[in-house]
């Protein structure tokens, strides 16, 4: 059962008779929506629709705890202090230091929540607060990129990008039905426009490739930046359109100097587009 300690992971409880009708007002989450024992992912955006914190959620007694990266949680509990207002919730960063994760076979039988952007891959990956385990956070990491799962910090700069270029509407983090939160009409016009051209892209090459921050460009043009990298393997958030029409073409596409194949993750269900090569 491989287990790797995430120290940069910190963790912040809200509770009270309002959380759910609070953060379900406030967030990109279907807080409703969230299954026992299990974290979704989600943001709380900027009014013009960016990703302000990117988070997991999940339920905890009478309240739920939002994991998130441990550089965003002072800000992110001064916000969300901000929007509470006179409601008669609690919010309050807890003491553990850092997030386990474990994945594999057979998993500790500890309290702890699945991660359910893992469960759209296949994956059975549970995580729990503080240090259980010994292995390298590299090999999470590594699962994380072969998955297709990106994070803030590694693979985009927060208030950069919209949840849609994250994937957020296909992995449980950002729900239409529920009604208004902040940023929401701007995600729900490119919803139903279906506007949304920038998308998670897995990247492979048969050298190591170059470092996070490496351009993508095709024909001397950019369409992306690499995100998370892991030997010969990385992430990347791309101009998808533009993506589709060199592998239309069959014009090679680079990260800094080494040709590169990009791949949709397969539990995403997209596909590149060509019908603006085609017209």
């Amino acid at each position: 059962m491989p287990a790797a300690h995430l120290p940069d992971r910190s963790l912040i409880r809200i509770a009270g008779p309002d959380a759910h009708d609070f953060l379900q007002a406030l967030i990109t989450t279907d807080v409703a929506a969230i299954p026992p024992e299990e974290a979704r992912p989600g943001a709380l955006l900027t009014p013009q629709g960016k990703i302000l914190f990117d988070f997991l959620i999940w339920r905890d007694g009478d309240g739920f705890v939002i994991e998130t990266e441990s550089g965003q949680r002072e800000a992110f509990v001064k916000r969300l202090t901000m929007y509470r207002l006179r409601a008669p919730i609690t919010i309050a960063a807890l003491p553990d230091e850092g997030v386990t994760v474990s994945w594999g076979d057979e998993l500790s039988g500890t309290p702890a929540v699945v991660d359910g952007r893992f469960l759209k891959a296949g994956i059975r990956l549970e995580r729990r607060p503080g240090r259980h385990g010994t292995g390298a956070e590299a090999d999470y990491h590594a699962l994380r990129v072969v998955s297709g799962i990106v994070t803030s910090g590694d693979d985009y700069a927060l208030q950069d990008i919209f949840p849609h270029d994250a994937l957020l509407d296909l992995n449980g983090g950002l729900s239409f039905r529920k009604g208004c939160y902040v940023g929401q009409e701007v995600v729900s016009r490119m919803q139903h426009r279906g506007t949304a051209r920038k998308r998670v892209v897995m990247v492979s090459a048969n050298t190591a490739l170059p470092p996070t921050g490496t351009e993508l460009t095709v024909g001397g043009k950019p369409i992306g930046t690499l995100g998370s990298v892991s030997g010969t393997s990385g992430l990347a958030i791309v101009r998808i359109d533009r993506a589709g029409e060199a592998l239309h073409a069959g014009m090679p596409i680079l990260a800094g100097e080494t040709v590169v194949t990009l791949a949709l993750p397969a539990w995403s269900g997209l596909t590149f587009p060509v019908a603006a090569v085609e017209a």
